[in-house]
């Protein structure tokens, strides 16, 4: 072997044994402090090894000193209530086993402050080590307070020291969305929740009216992936998972009871969504929106001020916004004669090339199921619909023909667009005004479905059959527009070079190869050997 290789192997093992060696030392140093008071200086160590440079060294340093403190706060053996000063607690008037309790309290809320800067450490191993060890102290210290709180507010949860965690994960400067999924199992704990639903809506608070509810994408996002994260009990009953057991009256605590849950849960979200967020977080909000965050809420209608907001940005969000509505206006009974007006005024030609078209149709036929809506109103869909198509696509027609025939199929009184009777005296001009935003207005009754007449002429075929359909009485039955809704062009090509054609006898021979020889005059006088 060469010498320099050698050297190579000789630093990566000598690199390892130092690793080894510094876990047993530290472990050592650990059990030595539990062991005999006379050993406590050795956790000046243990912390050293928290600002160590090397990521083993700190994550072994971690694990070592949580499991020293751990131990401490379970044998109680830190000082409990207000912590004096070290300088104050040598002068006198405290016993050896109490300056050794305020001692070791000093070197825990150092070790704390550590973990805490560690949440901001390049290396994920790091973060992640000292978010569990983090939450290994709340546990413990929830158990035995080294605090005496208002018991009447949160008995025995140390909620500063989750509210100090949550504050490191919501950091303005870094994207924390792979460390806040790992904060995800800590979550399914019900008081952990319940404090933390609090403490994001304290930081939210606190940091937007700090910066005057200007936009901020890092800290918005990291927000929204931790309350996304969030899932919510159903029933009283499943309230049963808690980081910390309250030795008595558990079911008078505000974090026991599903009612405070979803009154946190509203607070969270409302503090959250009354400030101006970066545009494409309205459309993950409002994706998760009528299943994860309106069923949860106390008083579902008090989002209106944040649909009507969302709703007047246009485009994809806007369509979303309405999705919303249309959940409180039928199953909260919230009033909002606008909101078909707004479907409305989102038919422009270009919902027919983006990629939320299919999410639309689904919508919007959700949206006009109802066999109560105005005959005006459903007129003026199928004819907005249909002089669009004259400009769409074929693999938006083949979706916008069966929306408009099950539109006639459920409102039989529009298929007086289909059956005009005609006059001598009838203008040539149609009377549809296409620029009017109020269907009301649009005199799409006094109209005609002459476009899809038009559309029978069509070079793709199967939009022409589609659009021949509409010269034979409709079945009673509707056509499943979701079968199509994700249709793409590449398939429609696709499934077209699939259709075997027939043989059709013809007067001439047909060519099947270039120059070959055959008896014409072509392959005479050019044959390939």
């Amino acid at each position: 072997m060469a010498p320099a290789k050698r050297r190579n192997v000789s630093s990566a093992k000598a690199a390892k044994q130092r690793i080894k060696t510094a876990k047993i030392d530290l472990n050592d140093r650990v059990e030595l402090i539990l062991q005999s008071r006379k050993h406590a200086n050795d956790v000046f160590d243990v912390l050293e090894g928290l600002q160590s440079e090397q990521e083993k060294d700190v994550v072994n340093a971690i694990d070592a000193s949580s499991k020293l403190f751990c131990t401490l706060v379970e044998r109680t053996e830190l000082f409990r209530g207000k912590l004096p000063e070290e300088e104050e607690a040598l002068k006198g008037g405290y016993s050896a086993e109490e300056k050794y309790s305020i001692f070791m309290r000093h070197r825990y809320h150092s070790c704390v402050e550590m973990l805490l800067e560690h949440l901001s450490s390049e290396a994920y191993g790091v973060r992640e080590s000292a978010l569990c060890s983090l939450m290994k102290f709340a546990a413990a210290v929830g158990q035995h307070p080294l605090e005496d709180l208002d018991w009447s507010e949160h008995y025995s949860f140390p909620r500063e020291l989750i509210q100090t965690v949550v504050d490191r994960l919501l950091c303005k400067t870094t994207d924390n969305s792979l460390l806040i999924s790992r904060f995800q199992e800590f979550l399914e704990l019900e008081d952990v929740r319940y404090y933390v639903m609090s403490s994001v809506r304290a930081s939210v608070a606190t940091v937007m009216e700090k910066n005057k509810g200007a936009e901020m994408s890092l800290y918005q996002n990291n927000v929204f992936s931790l309350m996304s994260n969030i899932s919510m009990p159903s029933k009283e009953s499943d309230l049963s998972n808690f980081m910390v057991k309250q030795a008595a009256k558990h079911e008078d605590w505000k974090a026991a009871k599903l009612h405070e849950h979803k009154r946190a849960f509203e607070r969270m979200w409302l503090g959250f969504l009354k400030y101006k967020l970066p545009s494409k977080m309205y459309k993950s909000v409002l994706v998760v929106l009528h299943d994860s965050i309106l069923p949860h809420m106390s008083q579902p209608t008090l989002m209106i001020d944040f649909l009507t907001a969302a709703y007047e940005i246009g485009g994809a969000v806007s369509l979303l916004a309405l999705n919303g509505l249309f959940i409180l206006i039928h199953q909260h009974n919230l009033d909002y004669p606008d909101f078909y007006k707004k479907l409305y005024n989102l038919l422009e030609p270009s919902i027919f090339h983006v990629k939320y078209r299919a999410r639309f149709f689904h919508l919007a036929d959700i949206f006009l199921s109802s066999s109560h809506l105005p005959v005006y109103l459903v007129a003026a869909f199928a004819k907005r619909l249909a002089r669009l198509a004259l400009t769409a696509p074929p693999t938006a027609l083949l979706i916008v023909l069966p929306f408009i025939y099950n539109l006639i199929r459920r409102h039989p009184s529009c298929r007086v667009l289909i059956h005009k009777p005609s006059t001598e005296d009838e203008s040539l001009e149609d009377p549809y005004v296409m620029d009017e935003e109020d269907p009301a207005q649009c005199h799409a009754l006094d109209s005609s479905l002459w476009e899809i007449m038009t559309l029978q002429k069509h070079y793709h075929p199967d939009v022409a059959k589609a659009a021949m359909l509409i010269r034979r009485p409709l079945s009673v039955q509707e056509d499943d527009i979701g079968e199509v809704l994700e249709t793409t062009t590449y398939e429609l090509m696709e499934r077209d070079l699939k259709i075997q054609t027939k043989n059709i006898p013809l007067e001439f021979e047909t060519a099947v190869q270039l120059l070959q020889g055959g008896g014409d005059a072509l392959g005479q006088n050019f044959c390939l050997e």
